[in-house]
């Protein structure tokens, strides 16, 4: 059977651990890797819209100096036509020798891999999981703070829809002496299922608030969130949150120096552009470690060592 990661606790911390080091050693030396997975081919199947993910997925993949083929819409598949998506992903699997895969629907790349002969990755599904924008942000906030404990994380904005901060508070939980501070508004609070399998079953401390500007001042890391408009039914719901949380030069007055600002992207507005010029904005240098982060995960999945 082949190895699928449909969440991030498919993998075991060692195992994360690896992936970041395989990373940083592609940062340093890209040359060694560009061959390697020569004459493989990725397949991303995007049943819901996505820029960077999809294409950080297709420049790693060209990157190890394998191919891709797929679609960035479900209107461009037989799915269109009535197809099950577990006969879609049976017959790409007779095409690619990896799938990255992306769905509105929570569950669907777990029941996708029931039909799959190669491994799957799980590229998001509905508000549930994002494992690889996980494995970004763990590249990243290592590369930021050389090191994945002994520190405090703020997120902000959406936690309730946020797939990519309920796979993080996941991951990080699993690391020694970090403490969680959940900024949102009452209705965007992080679901309690999270709560208690993440946070509440290890006895990891954390905080509930409302207001950003209060704790900012402890935090290491600062994890920006969009309120996002597609996992809405009540389109007023929507604009009367929106705008809850704008992170601007004038909120991070009171920040430490050494803070490190982190968002999965997109931004609407939730972040001012006066921010990125700030040296603590780390969310560009996010972006390209996804692309390393994931090739990490291509060669592991396809058994590949460099």
């Amino acid at each position: 059977m082949p190895r699928n990661i449909i969440d991030i606790t498919d993998l075991t911390v060692a195992e994360i651990d690896q992936l970041i080091a395989t990373a940083e050693d592609i940062v340093a030396h890209p040359a060694k890797y560009q061959d390697a997975c020569a004459h493989k081919q990725l397949a991303t199947l995007f049943f819901e819209p996505s820029t960077r993910t999809r294409l950080s997925f297709e420049s790693a993949m060209l990157s190890l100096g394998g191919s891709t083929l797929g679609f960035s819409d479900a209107m461009n598949s037989s799915t269109s036509k009535g197809e099950t998506v577990g006969d879609t992903i049976h017959t790409v699997s007779c095409y690619a020798d990896i799938i990255a895969m992306r769905h509105p629907k929570e569950g669907a790349p777990y029941a996708a891999a029931q039909f799959s002969e190669v491994p799957i990755i799980n590229a998001g599904d509905g508000g549930h999981n994002h494992p690889t924008q996980t494995l970004t942000d763990l590249l990243t906030i290592h590369r930021e703070k050389n090191r994945l404990d002994n520190f405090t994380i703020g997120f902000c904005g959406d936690l309730k829809f946020g797939r990519t901060v309920h796979s993080l508070v996941n991951a990080l939980s699993r690391y020694e002496n970090i403490h969680f501070v959940l900024v949102s508004p009452l209705e965007l609070k992080l679901p309690r299922y999270v709560k208690e399998e993440a946070l509440k079953k290890r006895g990891i401390p954390y905080t509930q608030t409302t207001d950003l500007e209060s704790v900012i001042p402890q935090l290491d890391i600062l994890y920006m969130t969009r309120v996002q408009k597609e996992r809405f039914f009540n389109e007023e719901e929507y604009l009367r949150l929106k705008d809850s949380y704008v992170l601007t030069p004038e909120k991070l007055a009171s920040a430490k120096e050494s803070l490190s600002i982190l968002h999965p992207l997109p931004r609407v507005n939730e972040i001012s552009v006066a921010v990125d010029k700030d040296p603590r904005a780390a969310y560009w240098k996010q972006v390209k470690n996804g692309k390393y982060i994931r090739m990490a995960l291509i060669l592991k999945l396809l058994g590949i060592e460099v």
